[in-house]
This record gives C-alpha cells, sequence and structure tokens, in this order.
C-alpha cells in the first residue's frame, strides 16, 4: 500500500529518468540517533517487492539497542528500483524504531515496580500491527489489538447503560467465558461498583496518586480476589514512575504510538 501510494500511475518517472537500466546500487541504513531496532522486515520487503533478486543483509534483530552510526542493514538491488523504494523502507522503519525507543523508555521508567506499560488502540490507521510490533520490541505490552478481541467498557457506554454495574452485567451475559471483560471508572464510587461485579481488568481513568493508592487498597480488600488494575490518563515519562509505585498492574499509554517521533535513519550508498 505504501510503496502504490509513493509510485501513483507512472511510477518513480525521475529514476527511470536518470538511472540507467540495469544499473546496480548498494547502500547501508544508517542510524543517525541511538535507538531500539523495530520493524526491520521492513527494508527487506520493501526492496523484494520491487526486486525479487535485491540481496538484504540485516545486522540487528528487532529489540536490539544501537548507538547512533550503527548499520541497521546493507542491501544490494537494481538502482532504480533501490531508490523507488527508498522513502518507504525508511519511512517504516524509522517509524517503528521510534515506536520501539519511546517505548523502551517507558519500560526503564518503571523497572522495579512491577508494573507493565501497554499500549492502545491510538495508532497511526493501517498500520496498528506494525506499530504494535514496535511496542513489544521496546518491551512493552500491548491492549486490545482491536474491539473484536476483548470487551472494554468505557464511558460512554457506561452512559448508555445507565451505570458501570449493569454495563459489566450486560457485557458478562452477552460474551463466552473466553472473553475479557474490562470496565473504566472515573471516580472511587464507580470503582466500588465495578468491583461488586468482578470483572476481569478495572481501568482507572484520570486518577490522583491518592486516589490510585486507595483504588489498590481497595482492590486488596475485596474478598473475592483482585482484577488486573490499569491506570490511564496523564501518563507521561515525568509521571509515570509515581503512577507505577502506587502498586498498580498496568499503565496504559497512548503516546507511544500517537506521539513517538520516527528515529532519523539514512540511506547512505556504499
Amino acid at each position: 500500500m505504501a510503496l502504490t501510494e509513493d509510485l501513483g500511475r507512472a511510477g518513480d518517472v525521475t529514476g527511470q529518468a536518470c538511472i540507467p537500466e540495469g544499473a546496480r546500487m548498494r547502500a547501508a541504513f544508517v542510524a543517525r540517533k541511538p535507538g531500539v531496532a523495530a520493524g526491520l522486515a521492513c527494508v527487506r520487503l520493501s526492496l523484494l517487492a520491487l526486486d525479487p533478486e535485491a540481496e538484504v543483509t540485516v545486522n540487528l534483530h528487532d529489540g536490539d539497542v544501537f548507538e547512533a552510526g550503527a548499520v541497521l542493514a546493507e542491501a544490494e538491488a537494481d538502482a532504480r528500483a533501490f531508490l523507488a523504494a527508498e522513502r518507504t523502507a525508511l519511512n517504516l522503519l524509522g517509524r517503528l524504531c521510534g515506536v520501539s525507543t519511546l517505548t523502551r523508555a517507558y519500560v526503564d521508567a518503571v523497572a522495579g515496580t512491577g508494573a507493565r506499560i501497554a499500549d492502545t488502540r491510538k495508532t497511526t490507521p493501517g498500520l496498528r500491527a506494525l506499530e504494535k510490533h514496535a511496542v513489544q520490541c521496546g518491551g512493552g505490552s500491548n491492549h486490545r489489538f482491536g474491539l473484536d478481541d476483548a470487551i472494554l467498557i468505557k464511558d460512554n457506554h457506561v452512559a448508555v447503560c445507565g451505570g458501570v454495574g449493569e454495563a459489566i452485567r450486560r457485557a458478562r451475559a452477552a460474551v463466552g467465558h473466553l472473553m475479557k471483560i474490562e470496565v473504566e471508572v472515573d471516580g472511587l464510587e464507580q470503582l466500588d461498583e465495578a468491583l461488586a461485579e468482578r470483572p476481569d481488568v478495572i481501568m482507572l481513568d484520570n486518577f490522583t496518586l491518592p486516589m490510585l493508592r486507595e483504588a489498590v487498597a481497595r482492590a486488596d480488600a475485596t474478598a473475592h480476589g483482585r482484577p488486573v488494575l490499569e491506570a490511564s490518563g496523564g501518563v507521561n515519562l515525568e509521571t509515570v514512575r509515581a503512577i507505577a509505585e502506587t502498586g498498580v498492574d498496568v499503565i496504559s499509554v497512548g503516546a507511544l504510538t500517537h506521539s513517538a517521533p520516527s528515529l532519523d535513519i539514512g540511506l547512505d550508498a556504499l
């Protein structure tokens, strides 16, 4: 899809005009900044899509940490094909390395607390599977991949249903035993209502630190076992450690995918 978007109807007219047919090109994908690798297969796939005879050597594995100047991959291919695939390969590689690098920063920030960093559905349309893979490469966990793989009752569902408890009861009656049920609550009163219905996960939305600590205490005190507690909202690299130290199990961070800057990676001819 990305290649088609770039090539349009006539293909790479610059390459066709300037590069002799049959010319070969060898080049390296070089990191301009340090980061965490993700999406290296996109380099191989972009080149092979336009030159099935391309030779691609990937020097790292997804999830590896690298320094500025690292050669992530090297390739030799038909020059026209290489230059036509260059931007797609760099766009995807830079985007995914950016996501994995930011994720690793969050994971490192909560190290030792027991809290997991998770992504959200705030992904680039069409790139969700790739971006969620990049989150895993950075050491994070994946939340839902879509609307179909878990029940997540949000505030608007609660409003339509008339309450947290009623929404959970309707969800449980509608799905099988293997479908997880999560409910979002915006205060301690809704938390108590949710705890009484025993969902699998409770999302604590925009809770203050004292509220998070109280929520953990109330969940720990339930006679029927504590649900997974997920903190969400107001999370950044300055606040995430304190949130993790309240005792929550998961911290979901939309910024991992909606605000990660692309990592600067260049193509250097060899």
